[in-house]
């Protein structure tokens, strides 16, 4: 009888020792886990195939959006919330055949830039100079398999004894505008021009391969690029104009009037009458180059605004007229530049 107590005894001794040492055992078990879970809260949701694996660093994680084949495109959104609200991608530079027909607001504000009596359809102005110059295929779109490299030149005496001649030179395209010259001047301005804007009253003759970029800021601009490439009829506008120009006809491209305005409205926030050449120079390179680089823009080491091949001190005097707001355009210019859309050289 005392054997068989003895032996519950034990029994029940062991019992409790068993149960004592598992209980212990799955609590040490337990808390390694559930620290390990307070360090790392959104463990259990991450998606399958990341466990284990560290998080990509910002330097680390491809570039989305990439429109073109440079290391950086003017098209790339989301790197200048102040760029992307004015960039619009679906604007159209240039004229075609296709686009000819203007919106209404749009022709009515530009046909108020520069008046002329009795000025003809804009339909049919259109379709006579489209019989002259060829229309042009819309081949201004980025690609990823390619880097338009451009150099827009102004035409500022900043760029006297800067020595940037061969730099502008190595660019994929070169876009000067209005008079401006190199010969005598080409190791501060180079010697290459790919693409040339000008509009009547700045025309000059251009050498062969130069594409002609006309802005017309009126009607008779239009008829006047048609003029000048065959009859020479139009001597005037508001003014004495070349009556024949040097240039290749089929490559001439017309900037669009529509672009005018997308221009006026949202780079330039409709300060002046309307921007100048050199600020549209600069907008339409954003719409038809991948990488941007500008020259020769605003006033010289002493502060004055002429152009680097003349000695006038006057030159500058229409900033005074309220045309152009050269002041507000610089301060854009100084923005591209600061969001890493244009690489402003400076002497």
């Amino acid at each position: 009888m005392q054997c068989k107590r003895k032996v519950c005894l034990c029994a029940l001794l062991c019992g409790i020792l068993f149960v004592t040492i598992a209980t212990h055992t799955l609590q040490r078990g337990n808390l390694l886990p559930l620290a390990v879970a307070a360090l790392r809260p959104f463990a259990a949701t991450a998606p399958a195939g990341t466990l284990g694996r560290p998080p990509p660093t910002e330097a680390a994680r491809p570039e989305e959006g990439v429109a073109c084949g440079c290391p950086s495109c003017v098209a790339d959104a989301g790197r200048s919330e102040w760029f992307d609200r004015r960039y619009d991608p679906q604007q159209q530079p240039v004229l075609t055949a296709q686009n000819a027909s203007l919106p209404p607001l749009t022709l009515k504000w530009w046909l108020g830039l520069q008046r002329s009596a009795g000025e003809p359809k804009t339909e049919e102005v259109i379709q006579k100079m489209f019989q002259v110059i060829s229309s042009p295929l819309p081949d201004w779109k980025p690609q990823k398999t390619r880097c338009r490299k451009c150099a827009v030149v102004g035409n500022s005496g900043n760029l006297l004894g800067s020595k940037h001649g061969p730099l502008i030179d190595s660019h994929t395209s070169v876009i000067r505008m209005n008079k401006a010259t190199t010969s005598g001047f080409e190791e501060d301005v180079g010697n290459r021009t790919t693409h040339h804007l000008i509009y009547p009253e700045s025309a000059v003759d251009l050498r062969p391969g130069v594409h002609l970029v006309l802005l017309p800021f009126k009607l008779r601009d239009l008829q006047w690029v048609a003029s000048a490439l065959t009859t020479g009829e139009i001597k005037t506008t508001y003014m004495r104009v070349k009556e024949r120009i040097q240039a290749d006809k089929d490559k001439v491209i017309v900037v669009n009037p529509t672009f005018f305005k997308y221009t006026h409205d949202r780079w330039t926030e409709r300060h002046g009458r309307y921007p100048s050449t050199g600020m549209l120079a600069i907008v339409f390179s954003l719409h038809v180059c991948d990488e941007v680089s500008v020259f020769g823009y605003g006033a010289d080491h002493l502060g004055n605004w002429h152009h680097y091949w003349e000695n006038n001190k006057l030159a500058g005097a229409f900033r005074k007229t309220g045309v152009h707001n050269g002041d507000f355009e610089m301060q854009v210019i100084e923005k591209l530049a600061a969001a890493g859309k244009i690489k402003l050289h400076k002497r």
